[in-house]
């Protein structure tokens, strides 16, 4: 069965398997090359109007400046659409 996320898990384990899902979803929304490094974190947000925790997406192309994406929840709950939205975000302000 694919796509099972067992809830007994260490939670080391479920956030690498969804780590990995995120940063496949970056690198098709940003056509990037598949050895573009892109790293994922849940990280503690400490500004105003922020939730306790969200993920950050950082995108490490060579040459070129340090691209980071927010996504405002925690990593399990981030979905395709969400990466979609803030690349989106992210083109329209460059």
């Amino acid at each position: 069965m694919t796509g099972f996320n067992n809830p007994l898990a260490p939670k080391f384990t479920r956030l690498k398997s969804k780590s990995t899902e995120i940063k496949s979803w970056v690198r098709e929304q940003m056509a990037l090359q598949e050895d573009c490094p892109v790293t994922v974190a849940e990280l503690a947000c400490r500004d105003d109007g922020c939730p306790d925790i969200e993920t950050v997406i950082g995108v490490l192309e060579p040459e070129k400046p340090i691209v980071t994406l927010r996504v405002h929840t925690h990593m399990n709950e981030v979905t395709k659409e969400a990466v979609a939205e803030v690349v989106q975000t992210l083109s329209q302000s460059q």
